[in-house]
């Protein structure tokens, strides 16, 4: 009998933040594939029966490709098993939860995605920053800060520079300095609020706060490092440390 995945998104950090489906489900799994961005609460939590392999990406170096987990996935499905694939946040916000679920029907493999609270909104939300407000956004755009290889980007920077509302970005940290003098090329305000939070959730959290023009150098001077979300606009101001 062919076994089922569950695609289990495990929200910004910590077990207060992980949702009752989510521990579900895992608590009855016979193998976990994770990587490190559910944190150190959350993985030492896992049940000691269940068979854990790390597929995650430490130091910029893949534990395994993507290719290889979906197959990995397919195979453990297809030998009885009950298998989570467990992410940080939730699986369909820039987590290939979708691919990995098109690989599994396409196998004919039962998957089922169980949401998490996805950082982007959470992480902000924890320092006294909202993505949206009455007075100063009423829309949100999240982005990602890591495109895979593409000849075209399909993020649309004009479009973007100008949008009066909350931009939040995944994944940004590499890519800071472009990200910087693309939307000022393209219209936005250098004095534009930004928000960098790193670690969120995690005891060594760290918030740092500036102007858009000032964001590269301030990539240097204090050495942003993943995993961190990226928010810009005047919501920003609303941070009081």
């Amino acid at each position: 009998m062919t076994g089922k995945v569950y695609l289990v998104g495990s929200g910004p950090g910590g077990l207060s933040l992980l949702t009752y489906r989510a521990r579900e489900v895992i608590d009855k799994a016979d193998v976990i594939l994770y990587d490190q961005l559910p944190g150190e609460e959350i993985i030492s939590s896992l049940p000691p029966a269940a068979e854990k392999i790390d597929v995650g990406k430490w130091g910029g170096c893949h534990t395994m490709k993507q290719e290889d987990i979906e197959s990995l996935m397919v195979r453990l499905a297809e030998d009885g098993k009950t298998v989570v694939r467990l992410k940080g946040g939730d699986p369909f916000v820039f987590g290939r939860g979708g691919e990995e679920m098109e690989t599994l029907r396409s196998h004919g493999i039962s998957v089922e995605a169980v949401p998490g609270i996805t950082s982007g909104i959470a992480v902000p939300e924890s320092v006294g920053i909202p993505v949206t407000h009455r007075d100063f956004a009423s829309s949100v755009t999240f982005i990602t800060g890591h495109e895979s290889e593409k000849e075209v980007s399909s993020i649309d920077w004009v479009w973007l520079a100008k949008t009066p509302g909350t931009i939040v970005i995944y994944m940004g940290v590499k890519n800071i300095p472009q990200i910087s003098s693309r939307l000022i090329e393209n219209g936005m305000s250098a004095s534009t609020k930004v928000a960098v939070i790193e670690n969120g959730f995690r005891e060594n959290q760290r918030v740092t706060c500036v102007t858009l023009d000032e964001l590269p150098k301030a990539a240097v001077r204090v050495g942003f490092k993943a995993p961190a979300i990226v928010v810009i606009g005047e919501v920003v101001s609303l941070y009081r440390g």
